[in-house]
């Protein structure tokens, strides 16, 4: 059973929430031009990019998007992004609220593996040479899940060292070793979740994604 079915929640609210979060979004941005704040705006621009994209797959690939997947993604961008604009006049919640970081990474992360997943499993499905074990997928959607994390701290600290650099306000920011070794921690969790419970609503992915495999190999 999903989770929407022992909660009630409907399919048409599930996307009627995600529209909802997209709307905060653009306010973000314009939250973020109202104070000057280069981050708030950026990072709310790339959620609000981010959350789209499970829109265009559908229309543009035929790829199905279950309303909890993209529900899911949307609300792992605008968590990011509100964790940057925090309480006007108070600070971001990245800086205040001490477990607003481990709550994004656990999501992201989760977006992330499942991204990983979908694509290792329509490779497994499409071709007979190639086979997964469940118990080998398990340990790849973690080998996947930290190799993006990895990066992304990389990319948190270079950012950091080039805004610090010019002498301006860095976009995404890096904390120290401590925080770094924690994030990756809440990284593997988000893969966790996938591994345990996410993997029902990406079998629509899954199949669309072989079908376009075989497609290829057909022409």
């Amino acid at each position: 059973m999903r989770v929407r079915d022992r909660l009630g929640i409907s399919k048409r609210r599930q996307t009627q929430f995600a529209h909802a979060l997209q709307l905060c979004l653009v306010g973000f941005c314009f939250v973020g031009a109202y104070e000057g704040q280069l981050g708030v705006i950026v990072n709310a621009a790339v959620g609000l990019g981010v959350s789209s994209l499970p829109a265009v797959l559908e229309r543009d690939y035929g790829v199905p998007m279950d309303p909890a997947l993209v529900l899911w993604v949307t609300l792992a961008v605008f968590l990011h992004a509100l964790g940057t604009v925090g309480v006007p006049g108070t600070g971001s919640f990245y800086r205040n609220v001490w477990w607003w970081d481990h709550l994004t990474h656990t999501l992201s992360s989760s977006v992330v593996a499942a991204v990983g997943y979908a694509a290792v499993r329509a490779i497994d499905e499409h071709t007979e040479s190639v086979y997964f074990p469940p118990a080998f997928l398990f340990a790849l959607l973690f080998v996947i899940t930290l190799a993006f994390g990895v990066l992304w701290e990389l990319i948190e600290f270079a950012t950091s060292e080039v805004a610090t650099l010019l002498g301006s306000t860095s976009v995404l920011t890096q904390y120290g070793v401590t925080d770094t070794m924690l994030d990756l921690v809440f990284d593997t969790a988000g893969a966790l979740v996938v591994a345990v419970g996410g993997t029902t609503y990406l079998s629509g992915v899954i199949d669309a994604l072989t079908a376009r495999l075989d497609a290829r190999r057909g022409t």
